[in-house]
């Protein structure tokens, strides 16, 4: 819900708010077969979105470096529409992480496949990315929310390791 309010707002339309519901979907609960059925209920345009939006189809998914080097790649390929929904995607993960790592600082990071540094460099790789487009009220919050985590993140460390 959030993802798509995001999208709403920054000028989205219904297909583009359904692609946002959907995004996660493919990876989630299905694969191809999933898709498939994203298309028939809702048409090619949304299906296409959530396509582009998938980092693996496939069980088990590939290693998380791997998947998330190709997801960039295919990002720098992607419509105007695939890339909104995106980055309102990245944009509501980014802001979830920094209202628990607020509350809980480092200790966040073993959640996450990629740990700390893979994490925060994910998300740098995926703000210099859309910043190379057109920019919009969403690139903008991602980029004070990304700045935010990682002066929060290296201020903890430097914290920690002076008082080591």
């Amino acid at each position: 819900m959030g993802v798509a309010s995001l999208v709403l707002e920054a000028g989205g339309d219904e297909d583009l708010a359904v692609a946002a519901l959907m995004h996660d979907v493919v990876e989630d609960c299905g694969g191809a077969p999933m898709l498939k059925e994203v298309r028939r209920r809702f048409g090619k345009r949304v299906a296409k979105i959530v396509d582009e939006c998938t980092d693996a189809d496939s069980y088990p998914k590939p290693p998380w470096r791997e998947r998330k080097e190709k997801y960039l790649r295919r990002l720098r390929k992607a419509d105007a529409d695939t890339r909104l929904v995106s980055a309102a995607d990245k944009l509501n993960n980014v802001r979830s992480i920094l209202s628990d790592y607020r509350v809980i600082g480092e200790s966040i990071w073993p959640r996450f496949n990629g740990g700390r540094t893979g994490t925060l460099w994910y998300y740098r790789a995926l703000l210099d990315e859309f910043l190379g487009y057109k920019l919009n009220r969403i690139t903008g919050d991602f980029e004070l929310a990304v700045n935010e985590l990682e002066t929060l993140s290296d201020s903890t460390r430097v914290l920690q390791s002076g008082s080591e």
